[in-house]
C-alpha cells in the first residue's frame, strides 16, 4: 500500500513538471508502465476498429511476487485469458490451455513497456492536455513517430495512479485505426477478490501442465535475416516452433520498438492453397502480409502500417549454411 501511495504521489508530482515542460519525462513514462502492473483495478473496456466492437471485463490483482489478471469477453463467442506468474492461459477448443506469452506485445492497459528509454529516439512525445475517461481525470499523451513506418499512438493516463484508461492508434492522416477505452473502472479500494481466488485455486493449478502445441518452442539461430526492419526495432527472440495446421516447424523472429511488435514467420511452402496466394489482410492496427519466395512461405505480422510489413517481407533472406 505504501508503495502504491508513493507511486501515486510520484505520478502527480511528475505530471505537474510534465505539463510545464511540454515534453514527456522518461521517468514519468516509467511510472506509467509501472502502474499497469502494480495497480489493482477491475472494469469493463471496449476494443473497436471500423464498425467492429468487442466488450471485455478485466480484473487485475497484485500479489507479493506476481500479478494476476483475467480478461473475459462479454459478447460473441467465449474468450478468456488468464495471466499469472508470467504464464498465460487461453480458452481454446472448449478448454483452458497454456500458451506462449507474446514478446514485444503488451495487453491493454499495460501497453507501455518497462524498458522505454529508446522510445524518445523513435517518437516525439507531446502533452495534449487533460480529459476524462470513465469518470476519471486523464492526461493525454501523443506519441508521434519520426518516420512513416509506424503508427501514431494517443494515450489517456489517469492523473492520480498513472493507469492507462484509453488508447488510440492513428494513421498518418490522423484517422483512428483502433482504440481501447474503459467504460467502467474501479481502482484499488475494496475490490472483490473472492471469485478470482477461487478461480485460481480450482483452475490455474490444474492447468499448469496443459500446454498448447504452439507453446513447445525452441530457441533458434536459423540463419534467416531481415535487412529492412525499421530503425529502433530490436530483435527480442528467435524460435523454431510447431504450429497447428503446419507440416514442419516454423521459424519465428520477434522485433519491437517498445510500442509496436513485428513477427516474421518462415516455413517450407507446401500444397496448401494459402501458400499460393500473396496477400495483405488487416484487423485494426494489425497487418499481415504473406508471400511464397523460393519454396518458402514468408509471413510478416505487425502492429505497423501495411507498407512496413511489405517492406520487411521483401527484405528477408537466408544467410546461413
Amino acid at each position: 500500500m505504501r508503495l502504491w501511495l508513493a507511486c501515486c504521489g510520484l505520478v502527480f508530482a511528475m505530471s505537474q513538471s510534465f505539463a510545464e515542460e511540454g515534453q514527456a519525462n522518461i521517468n514519468w513514462l516509467k511510472t506509467i508502465a509501472f502502474a499497469g502492473h502494480q495497480t489493482e483495478y477491475a472494469g469493463i473496456f471496449v476494443y473497436q476498429y471500423g464498425n467492429h466492437l468487442e466488450t471485455s471485463r478485466i480484473t487485475h490483482f497484485v500479489e507479493v511476487d506476481s500479478e494476476y489478471e483475467k480478461i473475459e469477453s462479454l459478447d460473441g463467442p467465449k474468450r478468456e485469458i488468464v495471466r499469472h506468474h508470467g504464464q498465460v492461459w487461453s480458452f481454446l477448443n472448449h478448454k483452458m490451455v497454456q500458451v506462449d506469452s507474446q514478446p514485444g506485445r503488451g495487453g491493454f492497459p499495460s501497453l507501455l513497456p518497462e524498458q522505454i528509454s529508446a522510445l524518445g529516439g523513435n517518437y516525439t512525445i507531446k502533452d495534449l492536455g487533460n480529459g476524462t475517461v470513465a469518470g476519471f481525470s486523464a492526461q493525454i499523451l501523443l506519441f508521434q513517430p519520426k518516420d512513416n513506418l509506424r503508427y501514431t499512438r494517443k494515450f489517456w493516463v489517469n492523473s492520480d495512479t498513472g493507469l492507462l484508461v484509453k488508447a488510440e492508434v492513428l494513421s498518418d492522416k490522423g484517422k483512428v485505426v483502433e482504440q481501447y477505452a474503459f467504460t467502467q473502472l474501479k481502482i484499488g479500494g475494496d475490490l472483490d477478490r473472492t471469485a478470482i481466488i477461487n478461480d485460481r485455486a480450482s483452475s490455474i493449478s490444474s492447468l499448469s501442465h496443459v500446454k498448447s502445441k504452439d507453446a513447445n518452442a525452441e530457441i533458434s539461430n536459423s540463419g534467416w535475416v531481415v535487412d529492412a526492419i525499421p530503425t529502433g526495432f530490436k530483435k527480442l527472440t528467435e524460435v523454431k516452433r510447431p504450429m497447428r495446421g503446419k507440416h514442419s516447424p516454423v521459424t519465428q523472429m520477434v522485433y519491437s520498438d517498445g510500442l509496436s511488435a513485428i513477427s516474421v514467420f518462415i516455413e517450407l511452402a507446401d500444397s496448401d492453397e494459402d501458400d499460393d496466394i500473396e496477400g495483405l489482410t488487416s484487423r485494426g492496427a494489425l497487418n499481415l502480409y504473406h508471400k511464397v519466395v523460393d519454396k518458402h512461405l514468408y509471413t510478416v505480422v505487425g502492429e505497423v502500417p501495411p507498407r512496413t510489413v511489405m517492406q520487411v517481407l521483401d527484405s528477408i533472406r537466408y544467410n546461413g549454411s
